[in-house]
């Protein structure tokens, strides 16, 4: 940035540079030995008397970034805020000596600086450090956005995520509750015997859900690659291998657009366990949920835009068609011919693509214009049409169907979960419809895996598997409304 470009401030800032050197301190810092974190300090002072500080006598260093300053003369009071909070800091010019206040009138907001000193309590009763040592530690050549009005726009915070944090409590909070929710994800299934495991990103055959891939080339093979867009694949190999209880949470990636809930890299946490179904795996799946959202927030009841949203209560198992009989009046399970469907589809205004040519294509369209946005509290909504689950174990009773279920909080999928197909024959089956569909014009179709074929042909125990979106789980507990709030580099749009 050339110096025409740099507002008042900024020059003021840079000028300041030459500055520090006169006083021998770098104005890029060193190494700082911090013996408290603010959160540390608040728990041990807080809620003790002027006397009872007294008697601590508690002497800390904390290091931070300057949020505020208040100049008076030989006296100044500063705010300072580090990763676990924000405190008050008093510097006096008789306490911490000439030389080291001159330092500080160098000082500007966003300034990184280590103070060491006593605890103590202002007259107002705010806790606050009695420097008797200043530290700079490190220059901020550009004024921070106010606090409240400056760095409002989602997209200008989701671009500039470090200017998010330092000035956005709600950022922060945000940021740390998301490997919280992780952490206890991993606490829970490891205490139940499960391995998490990592699989590869790079696969040479799409496969393991329905999504447009992102494709990329391998120079040295020659050859396309696709991102994956499902760890499922991978993860049934292992139960294969005799791995019975196995999970992975890692990135996917799905070439498809942008929205409120919607990024194309994204979060997922796929769990199979052999000698399970969709029932078992359903039960695992509401115990997990309700743990960490208890462990989390305090509770297993969240508030998620206004909605009360209750984890606590048993969740609720309703069959898709029972959903669209409660909405329509429409039977779907009595319906056997495509004209009949397509014919009710008319006249629900309800389109369809030129490969949804089945009763069941048209029992999914049903359900996901009509009946998925009103489920606001937890519920599991299985037995889908065989159609849109290529990798799912049929019904015995009803083989037009098969035993899934997708979990639905506030009108969106968080999880996804099947009774596995392990039939070699059936599998590839499925394979070749999926890819008849693709050729039809479906282009989330997936096409035939021969190992994983192969990897079925030597006996995969009856498994129960499941798929959850992290970043909308991380959306409900945290209360927000963006996917973009709870990625901390989401996919962007250029700027205009």
């Amino acid at each position: 940035m050339e110096n025409k470009e740099l507002n008042d401030q900024e020059l003021v800032r840079r000028e300041k540079l030459a500055k520090y050197k006169d006083f021998k301190v770098d104005p890029y810092g060193q190494a700082y030995k911090v013996s408290h974190h603010v959160k540390d300090i608040r728990a041990l002072c807080e809620k003790k008397s002027d006397k009872a500080l007294e008697k601590l006598n508690l002497v800390v260093s904390v290091a931070g970034r300057i949020m505020a300053i208040r100049r008076m003369g030989k006296a100044s009071f500063v705010n300072i805020q580090d990763n676990s909070g924000n405190i008050q800091v008093f510097m006096g010019k008789n306490i911490v000596g000439d030389k080291a206040y001159d330092l500080f009138k160098l000082a500007d907001i966003g300034d990184i600086v280590g103070v060491q000193g006593r605890v103590m309590k202002t007259q107002t009763g705010e806790l606050t450090i009695r420097a008797v040592k200043y530290t700079h530690l490190t220059k901020c050549l550009h004024p921070l956005p106010e606090k409240f009005h400056g760095l409002t726009d989602v997209e200008e915070r989701s671009r500039r995520r470090y200017l998010d944090l330092i000035v956005n409590d709600e950022a922060r909070k945000v940021a740390f509750a998301r490997p919280a929710v992780i952490r206890s994800i991993q606490r829970f299934l490891d205490k139940d015997g499960f391995t998490e495991v990592e699989t590869s990103i790079l696969n040479p055959i799409l496969g393991g859900a329905s999504a447009r891939p992102f494709v990329t080339h391998h120079n040295t093979l020659d050859k396309d690659f696709y991102l994956r867009i499902a760890t499922e694949l991978n993860l049934k190999r292992l139960i294969v291998g005799g791995m019975e209880r196995v999970y992975e949470i890692g990135r996917l990636f799905r070439n498809e657009g942008m929205d409120a809930s919607h990024n194309p890299e994204f979060t997922s946490i796929e769990i199979y366990e052999a000698f399970s179904d969709l029932r078992g795996i359903g039960k695992r799946t509401e115990n997990m949920i309700r743990t960490v959202a208890k462990e989390v927030t305090g509770s297993a009841i969240v508030t998620y835009q206004d909605k009360v949203i209750d984890f606590k209560k048993p969740f609720r198992w309703v069959s898709m068609n029972d959903l669209i009989k409660e909405k329509t009046g429409i039977d779907f399970k009595a319906i056997t011919s495509f004209e009949e469907a397509k014919k009710l589809a008319d006249e629900h205004h309800i389109k369809l693509d030129k490969f949804k040519n089945t009763v069941g294509y048209v029992m999914n369209e049903f359900y996901e214009e009509l009946c998925q946005n009103d489920l606001i509290q937890p519920t599991f909504v299985y037995e889908y049409p065989i159609e849109v689950s290529p990798l799912t174990k049929k019904e015995p009773k009803d083989p037009r169907f098969v035993q899934r279920f997708e979990l639905f909080v506030n009108g969106k999928e968080l999880a996804n979960a099947y009774t596995e197909l392990n039939d070699p024959i059936d599998q590839r089956q499925r394979f070749e419809d999926q890819l008849k569909a693709k050729e039809n014009g479906d282009e989330e179709a997936c096409g035939i895996d021969e190992d994983f074929v192969e990897a079925l042909e030597y006996g995969m125990a009856p498994t129960g598997g499941v798929g959850m979106g992290i970043d909308r789980f991380v959306m409900l507990l945290t209360n927000q409304a963006n996917i973009r709030e709870v990625i901390l580099f989401p996919t962007m749009k250029d700027r205009d």
